[in-house]
């Protein structure tokens, strides 16, 4: 669990790593994004306001996403006292935040052709929207901690607000089933998918390209707030010699 405690050894391998993901993810993002355009059909029922299902649902994934990494890192902080999971959990929010805007807002988008307005109080929106919150408040926590946490991270408080956050994530996931829902039922499941071949693997290539995506920019981050904590750890020894 320990293995990548040593910022050091963390960085040996995320400073390689980082520029494979991130201009990866941008291949994959664009070969996606122009295969939905311009190689994938129209839906029979959406025509072309449909292709936006390309950024709504890697955004929607990531938006989700971000919070089981928040989770994930709020565990190994708390539990296992994991030097880098703090420093992780600040470099996931903004982007998991970002992310959550941009699916309500492509959602909106498309769903406003279909139902007749930008907004619905439905059950797969407002638990969204209340992802988007968790989001802001976490920020929020973790810069006022940021300077008092070990090693430029976030506080325990900041950490357990996580772990309260996840409860939201099954909401999210299950709304479409346990309301009536004006939101499209799950079009992706274990047992198989309703969308079309043809649509399914530009989808494909745009979820893996966004998620490379945020995998760098997450590391990016990482390195920019490690990078900062030597800094500022350096002034601190030369004020005091």
């Amino acid at each position: 669990m320990h293995v990548f405690a040593n910022p050091r050894r963390f960085l040996a391998i995320a400073v390689p790593v980082t520029p494979w993901c991130f201009w990866g993810g941008i291949a994959l993002i664009l070969a996606g994004c122009w295969a939905g355009l311009f190689m994938a059909p129209a839906d029979y029922l959406q025509g072309e306001n449909a292709r936006i299902l390309y950024i709504h649902v890697p955004a929607a994934w990531l938006g989700m996403g971000g919070w089981s990494g928040l989770t994930i890192a709020a565990i190994m902080q708390l539990v296992w006292r994991h030097p880098l999971a703090a420093v992780a959990g600040r470099a996931l929010a903004v982007p998991g935040a970002v992310f959550t805007a941009l699916c309500l807002a492509t959602g909106s988008i498309w769903g406003r052709p279909t139902w007749g307005t930008w907004w619905e109080w439905d059950g797969r929106l407002t638990s969204m929207l209340l992802l988007l919150f968790l989001y802001i408040g976490y920020i929020a926590l973790a810069r006022s901690s940021a300077d008092r946490a070990d090693g430029g991270g976030v506080s325990r408080v900041t950490a357990i607000f996580a772990l309260i956050g996840a409860l939201n994530l099954p909401v999210i996931h299950y709304s479409v089933v346990w309301w009536n829902s004006l939101h499209q039922g799950r079009s992706i499941t274990m047992s198989g998918s309703s969308i079309a071949p043809s649509m399914l693997w530009p989808l494909g290539l745009t979820v893996l390209g966004f998620t490379l995506w945020f995998i760098a920019i997450v590391l990016l981050r990482m390195r920019a707030i490690l990078a900062e904590n030597r800094i500022e750890a350096r002034l601190r020894r030369m004020s005091r010699s």
